[in-house]
């Protein structure tokens, strides 16, 4: 989903940290992480002090990366979103927000993604309110210099309204292992999000 091309400002140290949050995220609900990447995870050096939930949960994620394997978190991320007709959980906002899949918010979606400059991928066949999608155009929007409030704008219409109920699901998955610290991680890390944005 390339945003439209307009001079670029590079993020400071904390918008940074706020668009790499985002993508990291998105990385992990677009497809599972492969050695490599769970490598990396695995690697995550972080302290956490008392009451600091995404310091804790950014730990947890590097022990869980450190606990499974590559077609261990593969298997899982299949049982999680894809299975056999469906996944465990929908990672669709319509489907939380309506019950059903192609529903209105995803017509308001597209809408307010053509304004942003947004267009879809051809080699997507995701509907664009997918959760990774829409965490990829908050890490677009920090990492291109949109203002807070079109950031606040987005997220309030399109993430706040569903995305932390799909992250406690996944806390609580019967096929969440790996995934269960990544739930966690976007409940930390949107609530986060909700007092940078209001």
């Amino acid at each position: 989903m390339p945003h439209d091309a307009r001079p670029l400002t590079p993020p400071d140290g904390e918008q940074a940290a706020r668009a790499n949050g985002y993508a990291l995220l998105a990385g992990l609900l677009r497809s599972p992480p492969d050695a490599a990447r769970l490598q990396a995870l695995a690697a995550l050096e972080t302290r956490a002090h008392p009451g600091d939930e995404l310091g804790t949960a950014l730990q947890l994620l590097g022990l869980a990366a450190r606990q499974r394997n590559a077609e261990q978190v593969d298997d899982e991320f299949h049982d999680l979103f894809i299975g056999l007709g469906r996944g465990e959980l929908v990672p669709y906002g319509s489907w939380y927000l309506t019950g059903h899949l192609m529903e209105r918010p995803l017509a308001a979606l597209r809408r307010d993604l053509a304004a942003l400059g947004f267009q879809r991928q051809p080699h997507n066949r995701d509907p664009e309110d997918h959760a990774a999608a829409l965490l990829e155009v908050m890490a677009q929007l920090i990492e291109g210099g949109d203002d807070l409030a079109t950031q606040a704008r987005f997220h309030r219409q399109h993430i706040a309204p569903w995305m932390s109920r799909f992250f406690d699901g996944l806390t609580t998955a019967d096929s969440a292992v790996f995934y269960r610290a990544v739930g966690r991680l976007g409940i930390a890390f949107l609530a986060l999000e909700q007092g940078v944005l209001g």
